[in-house]
């Protein structure tokens, strides 16, 4: 049985931007398909089942359709998280106005919300794998963890035996366990204020300043929070500004992640030279 959602989004937003820039992102990056829809399979935060998607977009509306054996209007509720749907965008432009370095970055990532983890759980695994290795080899050790292109549940991720250097298979059941006793919940790390859920997701074990802003900013996809721990974006802000990052970011509000992964972006077509991806 299919489950179709339609979800009126407030402000500017662009699916094909949205896939461009998942596609490219290493740390969960969405197959490259063929079509104008985004489909995506993922867990269902909670019960831990398998959910599949396909979004497409009608103007300012999204169209969800799942299926799966779970609760279906808990994964839409899900998707609209994690592609940020859920958010009200409609002064997202304002910021723009006020800084025209952000301006810039809107203007060559139109309709871009930030999107890339399915869930703080996901988001948390990440960045135990990622420690004190390449992103790229990093990739490579989630990929043999997946099963049939999900990411295990919690329950079976305690189960495994985990050929993993350093203390990651410590790490990573550290972050099963939190996600089973509702620590990682992508709606209530939403729900509290950025720094409160910082520092709740520190407490997990293997997960540091770095890695709990991860999980809260883009694993739970909290909209308004400025990084204190990305070198990268401190590096950016100074090149582009000449100023500290918490005295520029105040011209970002309610929407300092969403500016902050927007330079991040552009700061990779800079480097890169190439069309701006996932960061």
């Amino acid at each position: 049985m299919t489950h179709h959602v339609e979800v009126a989004v407030q402000g500017p937003w662009s699916l094909a931007t949205s896939r461009m820039f998942w596609e490219g992102f290493t740390p969960s990056a969405l197959p490259a398909r063929e079509g104008e829809a985004l489909r995506a399979t993922f867990l269902v935060e909670g019960e831990w089942r398998r959910a599949e998607v396909s979004v497409t977009q009608r103007g300012p509306t999204a169209r969800l359709s799942l299926s799966g054996q779970g609760d279906l209007d808990a994964a839409a509720a899900q998707v609209c998280r994690f592609l940020a749907l859920d958010v009200d965008g409609r002064a997202w432009p304002d910021v723009g106005s006020r800084d025209p370095v952000i301006a810039a970055a809107q203007s060559a990532l139109p309709g871009l919300r930030p999107c890339g983890f399915y869930s703080p759980y996901e988001a948390a695994a990440w960045s135990v794998l990622s420690q004190r290795i390449r992103m790229t080899q990093a990739a490579v050790l989630k990929a043999s963890l997946l099963r049939d292109g999900v990411f295990p549940t919690p329950a079976e991720l305690l189960t495994l035996d985990l050929d993993l250097p350093g203390r990651k298979p410590e790490y990573l059941r550290a972050v099963a366990e939190a996600a089973l006793d509702g620590v990682l919940d992508g709606a209530t790390l939403r729900a509290m204020n950025p720094a409160a859920a910082v520092l709740a997701v520190q407490q997990v074990k293997g997960l540091g300043p770095f890695a709990a802003e991860l999980v809260v900013l883009r694993g739970a996809n909290a909209p308004d929070a400025a990084p204190h721990n990305e070198a990268r974006l401190t590096d950016e802000v100074a090149h582009l500004y000449g100023r500290p990052l918490a005295e520029v970011s105040e011209a970002w509000r309610p929407y300092r992640t969403w500016a902050a992964v927007h330079l991040r972006a552009m700061r990779e077509r800079r480097l890169a030279g190439a069309a701006p991806t996932g960061c």
